[in-house]
């Protein structure tokens, strides 16, 4: 950066904080699409645990970081610490996205955009049908909001290894958004291929399957899948989980996270530079990248 550039809004460090963050591909995105559009930025991984949260963040204002991607385990503790979050944000209880605006901390989650955008195409498929979410972390709100907020489902089944916590999910939603066609379930019941089976839409938001243990898969069972079915993994790396393999094999239309995973990318990436990310030149790039 030279002395004439260095405070125009155009210039600037970005980064992601989560613990761990070493798996993260959210800097080869950005700063692939920082040098194709010419900005003088770069993104940088910040490994921060839960207990530095609080003076991490005063420490990003006191370098006058321009903004960063929140990651596990942080995206719904940070929302306390920040001077205000947007509307989606705040309903689902997580931020992924942060923006400094001259010290000032405003919150955001894009991925609810990148769900979005993944599902659109099969909105209509999905209107007054039953849905499973795998996990109830900060994925499963953000899928949780979308599903309620964006796509007429008739009911969503939220599954997860400690049920209580599917619990939980269920009741803040109930509260949030006065839905209440939810019901969990723990992940190992002998009846959840049924309800696998049952269901229009599956999704993981879970991290079940993801590089380096690629031959994990949230269920192995064949008979949970069905023709036409619609089979959403998170993941993104490998683009092909077992899940997903499994699900091709009986039918199912899958999809994978890559999609979610650029354009909730693109959204923040708008935020922070006001500049549209070159998503289908993104696209090609990671994939290049990536466990097939």
């Amino acid at each position: 950066m030279n002395s004439e550039n260095k405070f125009n809004h155009n210039t600037g460090i970005i980064g992601v904080i989560g613990h761990p963050i070493k798996h993260s591909f959210s800097p080869l995105m950005h700063n692939i699409s920082f040098d194709l559009l010419g900005l003088d930025y770069v993104y940088l991984p910040f490994d921060v645990p839960s207990s530095n949260l609080k003076a991490a963040l005063k420490g990003m204002v006191a370098l006058g970081i321009k903004g960063f991607n929140v990651t596990l385990p942080h995206k719904e503790k940070i929302g306390q610490f920040l001077n205000d979050i947007s509307e989606e944000a705040s309903v689902i209880g997580a931020v992924n996205t942060i923006v400094n605006e001259n010290g000032s901390l405003h919150g955001y989650n894009t991925d609810v955009y990148g769900i979005i955008e993944t599902l659109n195409p099969y909105k209509e498929d999905l209107i007054d049908t039953e849905v499973c979410v795998i996990g109830a972390g900060g994925a499963a709100r953000s899928v949780i909001y979308s599903l309620i907020r964006h796509f007429k489902v008739k009911q969503i089944h939220i599954i997860n290894r400690t049920v209580q916590k599917a619990e939980s999910l269920k009741e803040y939603f109930t509260a949030k958004m006065l839905y209440e066609k939810m019901k969990p379930h723990d992940l190992f019941p002998p009846d959840l291929t049924n309800i696998f089976k049952d269901s229009k839409l599956i999704i993981n938001t879970t991290a079940v399957g993801m590089y380096p243990e690629i031959d994990d898969s949230v269920t192995t069972i064949e008979d949970s899948f069905t023709k036409g079915q619609i089979v959403f993994d998170v993941v993104y790396n490998p683009v092909n989980t077992k899940m997903l393999q499994i699900a091709k094999s009986k039918g199912a239309i899958t999809l994978n996270g890559l999609k979610m995973f650029v354009e909730q990318g693109a959204k923040s990436f708008e935020l922070w530079t006001g500049e549209k990310m070159p998503t289908e030149k993104i696209y090609k790039t990671i994939e290049s990248y990536l466990t097939v």
